[in-house]
């Protein structure tokens, strides 16, 4: 790491920030996992897995935008409070109605409503606790605490939900929210403390802000990309995993079980290294540019994926592959994991720069309303892969879809170039 990286962390605030982040990241994505675990175990139904995961996507789709209108009237330091008390809350009761279905979705419900409140105060934390120039990093620093958790909770879901069983694990959880909400309390906000007071005293009209803020992000070039980009950033994620099971099968030729720890533990390292990349090599360089680069790195991976097997079978493999013992010899799998990473790698750098951009261009009146409606945009759009990319895989097949997200990327890639 270099100095960058340290005088990010000598803001105490930050810090505390960041490791409040993590235990909250890694518990809410192990969360996750393990509602997809209990509700299949009780009901071996995929029907019933997919209710958990419209679960934690309508709420975004109705409250995202609203609770970014209230955030921005609040403390943010006491929403985070506020939100991860309450969630953990949900949790320790959850522990006790493990065997009911119905009640599972209703926390999970809740909890996810929670989560809408949490994050319009989040991300907009940052500028309150360091230094502008510094945003680039500590953005940096904050995607590898996301995406890190993403893997952490990954790897870390089956192991405990074994040792400990659900009981234990649900109270495991509610046990690292409140860690998170030990660290958070001791931040100390030394930027735009005047703003809280200032919106409290205009009268609350949610539609009136609401289309305020529309018109802002229509108005403000800089706001509507950088919101296009971070949804860009999510839908891609999500479109993957929606062909992930016709991908596994059709093209790699591999239980689909096998897919996730494959593909996405090299994707989540892709990302986490991506954005150690943006703090201590990039971090002076253009963020449009910055951002290009990861549109069509993301589009040229997407591009080759679905043509892993013909490059492994070309002569030049082959003659590798001679002078390599048989365990190393190069295969598909191996080619498909090192596109999963560039995949991950070209994420951070859309994901890590956007975001930057949307706490420099936004004062702290107007932040939460702006992630709210981010927040919204990603629910809304995240019903596309849901409805629109499986029903094309399943018509075209999946290579055929995935080419065309690739080339599709590669437009937008040049169209980025020709708008900077």
């Amino acid at each position: 790491m270099n100095a960058h990286i340290f005088r990010v962390f000598s803001e105490r605030s930050f810090l505390y920030l960041w490791i409040g982040e993590v235990f909250t990241q890694v518990a809410t994505n192990l969360f996750n996992f393990f509602l997809l675990f209990i509700v299949y175990q009780l009901t071996h139904s995929n029907t019933a897995v997919s209710g958990v995961v419209l679960s934690f996507t309508i709420p975004a789709i109705f409250f995202g935008s609203v609770a970014g209108v209230y955030v921005d009237r609040w403390n943010k330091k006491y929403v985070l409070i506020i939100t991860n008390i309450m969630r953990a809350a949900l949790l320790i009761f959850l522990a006790f109605m493990l065997n009911n279905v119905v009640m599972i979705y209703i926390i999970s419900l809740l909890f996810s409503i929670l989560v809408q409140f949490f994050i319009p105060a989040e991300s907009p934390m940052i500028p309150l606790v360091v230094d502008k120039k510094y945003l680039l990093h500590a953005n940096a620093l904050f995607g590898l605490a996301i995406f890190g958790s993403i893997l952490v909770a990954y790897v870390l879901s089956g192991p405990i939900l074994i040792f400990l069983q659900p009981f234990k694990t649900v109270l495991l959880l509610a046990i690292m929210l409140l860690i998170g909400v030990i660290f958070i309390s001791f931040i100390k906000p030394k930027y735009g403390k005047s703003a809280f007071k200032q919106e409290n005293l205009t009268k609350l009209n949610i539609i009136s802000d609401i289309k305020q803020t529309l018109s802002f992000v229509r108005h403000t070039r800089a706001i509507s990309h950088s919101l296009f980009l971070l949804s860009l950033s999510q839908i891609l994620i999500l479109i993957l995993a929606t062909v992930a099971p016709g991908y596994a099968s059709q093209v790699l030729g591999i239980p689909v079980l096998q897919f996730p720890i494959i593909f996405i533990t090299p994707a989540a390292l892709g990302m986490v290294v991506g954005s150690l990349a943006l703090v201590n090599i990039f971090h002076n360089h253009p963020q449009e540019k910055i951002i290009t680069a990861g549109i069509f790195l993301s589009g040229i991976a997407m591009l080759l994926l679905p043509f892993g097997s013909k490059v492994a079978s070309r002569d030049i493999v082959h003659d590798i592959n001679v002078y390599l013992p048989h365990t190393f010899s190069i295969t598909i799998l191996h080619i498909m994991v090192v596109l999963a990473f560039i995949l991950g790698l070209a994420n951070s750098f859309v994901f890590v720069p956007a975001n930057a951009r949307l706490q420099e261009k936004t004062t702290d009146e107007i932040r939460g309303k702006i992630y709210g409606f981010l927040n919204t945009f990603i629910g809304i759009l995240s019903l596309i892969p849901i409805i629109l990319v499986g029903g094309l895989s399943d018509l075209i097949g999946v290579s055929a879809v995935i080419t065309g997200i690739g080339i599709s990327l590669l437009v937008l890639g040049f169209f980025n170039i020709y708008i900077s």
